[in-house]
Formats: C-alpha cells, structure tokens, sequence
C-alpha cells in the first residue's frame, strides 16, 4: 500500500510517498480503507523528533493520527462493525495518511453518520476530541468567560463551539479577516493577535479578566503571560506544558494528551453531521501531494484543517 512516510527522524522535507506491507488487524482491532486523513501540529514533531522524550516514534513513521474511510477487515472479536462500515478514527501517533491503517475498538473509533462527508469527518478526531477534554479539564460551565488562543486553528475551531454550545461567552483570538468567522463559530468577542498584548486586549473587553484561558498556542513561562487575562482564581488550560504558580491563584492544567471518554467521537460526529458542529477543511492535497501538505501546513497560516484524500 502506500503511504506518507518518515524512516528516520528527519527534516519536515525528507516525507515521502512510498510502498508498504498492508497492516493486519489484531484481535479487537479493524483495518480502516481511508478515504481522507488530515494533520495536526504533533504529527510535524513526531516528523523531525522536536519532542522525542515525550512522544519517541517507531520508524518507518506513518504520518498522520486521523482518519475517515470504511472498515476493510475484522480482528478476532470484533462484534460491533461490519465490513463497509464508514467510521472516522484516531489512530494514534502514526497509521492515517495511507491507503490502509489499524484502529482499535474503542473511543477513538466511531461509525460515520450519513451526511458527514469523509474529508470533513478526518478533521474531527483528535482536534475534536482534544477540545472536549480541555473544556472538561477546567469544568468550563454556562455563563462563563472563556478566551480561546489559537481560536483559527485545528483545536480552536472545536473549542470555541463546543464552549459556545455550553453557554459560556467566548473572546476568540483572530485576525481582522479572521474575525467574522470566529463570530460564526459562536465567539461574542475578538482579540487580535496581531493588534497588541493578548491579555491587556482581553482585559479591556472583561477588566477583571476572564474565567477561563484556553490557551493553544503558548508554552512554559509563556503562559505566564496569558495567564494575566484570568481573573485571581480563574483556570487556565493547555495540552502544552506551563509553570505550576501562575500567581493570583490561577490554577494551570496541562494535558499533555487527551483521555477521550466512550461516546466522545460519536457526539463530534452527530454534531458535524446536522450542522451544529462546523468542520473547517482549509486545503486539501492527494495522497502523491502529502510531502507538499506537511510543507504548507508547517509554513502557511491555514484556517481549520488541512486534509489529504486518499483515492
């Protein structure tokens, strides 16, 4: 089969297409036949071994941790999904960007609703299901204030709705051209990144600051400096790694990954799929133009998910 592939930790340009042995189902496993994978920033990371002690890869790598398609085979054991059944997977550190990868039952792999086309339903999974956690994480409730950084990107597109859907008001970081459509997805207000200091802008939409940061972008004592949008108590959440005293008594939570709860992918699914979940596809390439992919998605600023589709 092929599939985009690293051998060895290297430069984001020595990805290549090439030839593999197709993956066998294990017991309580499916082989998935993708249709469509799409990227996420730790896919760049597993690539060149920038966060190796943290998350090492077996090589030869196959990029990508998101898939859509249709299960191709049966592990010993499997009672729940049939040959032909459209599913949308999160396949671990490697596996997605092939013409065939393995998933294991569980919460990382849902059935596809109709209606929910396979690029879009690729875009959801771990972007999705990372939102969901960080939101749990903090316990962001109905009537909160939320300011979401990296609101354009892969993870802000799901934590600005899902937040909006539980009632909280949602600041959104975005561009002036970027702005409406951070609204769209359910933001009241916008912070522009390029404009000034994040949290003195946040700070005079909400003078006592927000009560929650999710904060996508910054890392270490960076966040020390989001930190100044919360209010004294406030929480700030990362799925990067920050100081332990964020002073005024802001609690920091770091999840370096995320624990996704049965049922988790299939409410993501069930949302895009009657529209009240937006799932922004913002380039797409083929399957011979995946190295291009991970090029652009590394050097361009792409709003939403950039997504490869697999003949």
């Amino acid at each position: 089969m092929k599939a985009l592939v690293a051998r060895e930790y290297t430069t984001l340009d020595g990805v290549i297409v090439t030839d593999l042995p197709m993956p066998v189902a294990g017991p309580g496993e499916v082989v998935v036949k993708v249709e469509a994978a799409a990227l996420n920033p730790l896919d760049l990371a597993l690539i060149t071994g920038a966060m190796k002690d943290s998350f090492p890869a077996e090589h030869p790598l196959v990029v990508g941790m998101d898939a859509a398609g249709t299960v191709a085979e049966l592990g010993q054991g499997v009672k729940a999904y049939a040959p032909g059944d459209p599913v949308l997977a999160f396949t671990g550190q490697a596996g997605a960007v092939a013409e065939y990868t393995v998933v294991a039952v569980g919460p990382h792999l849902a059935k596809r609703p109709a209606g929910l086309a396979a690029p879009h339903a690729a875009g959801i999974p771990e972007s999705g299901m990372t939102a969901v956690c960080l939101l749990r994480a903090v316990g962001l409730a109905a009537g909160e204030s939320v300011l979401v950084i990296g609101a354009t990107g892969g993870i802000g597109l799901y934590a600005v709705q899902l937040a909006a859907s539980l009632g909280a008001k949602v600041i959104a970081t975005a561009t002036s051209e970027d702005a409406d459509y951070v609204r769209g997805l359910g933001a009241q207000g916008t912070v522009d990144y390029k404009a000034g200091d994040i949290a003195e802008q946040t700070l005079r939409q909400v003078p006592d600051g927000v009560d929650v940061v999710v904060d996508l972008i910054n890392r270490g004592e960076a966040l020390s400096n989001t930190a100044r949008a919360v209010r004294a108590g406030g929480r700030l959440v990362s799925p990067l790694f920050g100081p332990e005293d964020l002073g005024r008594g802001v609690t920091g939570v770091y999840i370096g990954s995320f624990t996704a709860e049965p049922g988790d992918l299939e409410d993501l699914a069930a949302r895009a799929a009657d529209g009240r979940l937006q799932v922004e596809v913002g380039a797409t390439y083929s399957l011979a133009d995946a190295p291009q992919a991970v090029a652009d998605f590394a050097s361009k600023h792409i709003r939403g998910k950039v997504v490869i589709t697999v003949p």
